[in-house]
């Protein structure tokens, strides 16, 4: 039997995977949570093969999770299934512990195919991303030398959000940061990026197609 626990705060995912899983005889839903809060929570009491976890939380980052988890409940295999698109996130989430990343668009039978992947102690990513990976280490992208994939999880995040044209203030408030940590980051981000105002980073997320 595959034990599987949820961590989404959008209810219809719940319910969607809930009834999903009930068609398989090998895999049942022991637990469920909306928050990082919970889920660790819940971890202490019940024991998992599988995590199906949101990457955006409304509490704590989705790629904090993945490395506390790794230090907490290295035994636990997690799926990382989000709405961000894969070619954006999943090279993140499987480098911050994730052992496979869907899409919430993807069809019924892959979501239980990437469930039965990473109980088995296999990856899973779509056909189409395994493909584009492939590429790149044939030589033939260029992808992975890009500035921000070099970028720490904290970074990257910022720099979507600054790409989105969101004000130093804004930012800080959906970070849950200082507007001088903010400033901070910016700061160190323009350094490794090799860029030198705000402008530049805006258009740096346009071209490259990282904005949501």
């Amino acid at each position: 039997m595959i034990r599987i626990v949820v961590a989404d705060d959008h209810e219809l995912i719940h319910d969607g995977l809930q009834r999903l899983v009930a068609r398989e005889s090998e895999m049942r839903i022991v637990g469920a949570a909306r928050s990082a809060r919970e889920l660790f929570a819940l971890l202490e009491t019940v024991a998992a093969d599988v995590l199906v976890l949101d990457i955006s939380l409304p509490d704590q980052d989705g790629l904090e999770v993945l490395r506390a988890l790794r230090t907490l409940r290295p035994e636990i295999r997690t799926l990382v299934l989000s709405m961000h698109p894969e070619d954006r996130y999943a090279r993140r989430a499987l480098a911050a512990g994730a052992c496979g990343y869907a899409t919430k668009d993807s069809p019924s039978e892959e979501l239980i195919e990437a469930i039965r992947r990473v109980y088995m102690r296999g990856v899973y990513v779509s056909s189409s991303l395994a493909e584009q990976w492939a590429h790149e280490l044939g030589g033939r992208g260029s992808a992975a030398d890009e500035p921000h994939t070099r970028l720490s999880n904290r970074e990257y995040q910022l720099l979507l959000l600054i790409g989105e044209g969101m004000s130093t203030k804004a930012v800080a408030e959906r970070l849950g940061l200082s507007i001088n940590t903010v400033n901070s980051y910016r700061r160190r981000l323009l350094t490794k990026m090799g860029l030198h105002r705000t402008s530049e980073l805006i258009r740096y997320v346009a071209r490259h197609d990282l904005a949501e």
